[in-house]
């Protein structure tokens, strides 16, 4: 199973090779061309964009190989973890709402993507249907009832 992150964090990881080994020449190239590199923004620009992006890629690689070395076989199949959307139901307005469990990179609250080690992520991590919650919304606990765990061993499997 291919975990959807690893083709956002490659194709950032070329982008940036790209921009590096392409771009970068080229801007400092344009740069001494002016001549006096000392008081050359220019130049300093293209140095300084050059640094991140060398960091940058050091990155993407380590957190690649990290997601990489991730065994899925230990995510539980029965309850919450990592990948995972649960449908909950709030216990006194019978409001539902979905959350995903997802990557540090994917995450968006207002999609409901939240990472692992949010306080509500930790609150839902390892949960079944039927568990009950409780989660801090706009500043105080609400219950909720799990009503479906959907893991990632069902999304991908």
């Amino acid at each position: 199973m291919r975990l959807p992150i690893l083709d956002k964090l490659e194709n950032d990881l070329m982008a940036s090779k790209k921009e590096l080994d392409v771009e970068i020449p080229k801007a400092l190239k344009i740069a001494t061309d002016m001549g006096d590199l000392s008081e050359n923004a220019e130049y300093k620009a293209a140095k300084e964009r050059q640094m991140f992006l060398e960091s940058r890629i050091s990155q993407l690689q380590k957190r690649i190989g990290d997601i990489i070395s991730i065994d899925l076989n230990r995510i539980p199949k029965d309850r919450s973890g990592l990948g995972s959307t649960l449908r909950l139901k709030h216990v006194d307005s019978g409001e539902e709402k979905i959350f995903f469990l997802v990557f540090p990179e994917e995450v968006d609250p207002e999609l409901g993507k939240i990472s692992m080690a949010s306080p509500v992520g930790k609150t839902l991590a390892g949960k079944v249907e039927g568990d009950e919650i409780e989660v801090p919304v706009e500043g105080e606990q609400q219950s909720f009832q799990i009503v479906q765990v959907t893991t990632i061993h069902q999304e991908n499997g």
